[in-house]
């Protein structure tokens, strides 16, 4: 009887630890973690540096766009990942480029995150594109790693 008592006591203390555990890296810590993801996702981008840029996404990522054309009908087009790097990691040292970003409003559910966030894209000071850029991440095991990555483009309407 007093085992069983012992051991009951046991599991509802686990699970209270278990559960502020959880609780903990829902919060702000966790939205802060998704963010310098993102943060250095973008720090990569800017160097061209693929090593870095991999090392922030999972095995497996999709990336995705969506806007209008000049006739005004939705566009959606998906980019394969090495093509990306590729782009990335090819645009001459004469294109000075920055994507920067304007807000950040991030959701955290346990192992998930989503990041809704803005940006303005300028090539050599010049104005390029704003829009959205949503980003799912999962956390794998305290690695918080990009899955999907979808944005918007437009040169009007920017959200900041």
């Amino acid at each position: 009887m007093i085992r069983a008592a012992l051991s009951l006591t046991f599991l509802f203390a686990f699970g209270a630890y278990v559960f502020a555990q959880d609780s903990i890296m829902t919060g702000s810590s966790a939205q802060e973690e998704v963010k310098r993801t993102i943060t250095a996702f973008f720090d990569g981008f800017h160097k061209q540096d693929s090593s870095l840029i991999k090392s922030l996404v999972a095995d497996r990522v999709v990336l995705q766009t969506t806007g209008k054309d000049r006739e005004g009908k939705t566009r959606f087009r998906t980019e394969e990942f090495s093509g990306f790097l590729k782009s990335i990691c090819s645009i001459p040292d004469s294109i000075v480029f920055e994507e920067k970003l304007t807000s950040f409003s991030i959701q955290v559910d346990r192992t998930m995150a989503n990041a809704w966030v803005g940006y303005e894209f300028w090539i050599n000071g010049e104005f390029s594109h704003c829009g959205i850029n949503s980003f799912q991440l999962v956390d794998f095991d305290g690695d918080w790693k990009i899955i999907y990555l979808i944005d918007t483009r437009g040169r009007e309407g920017c959200l900041n």
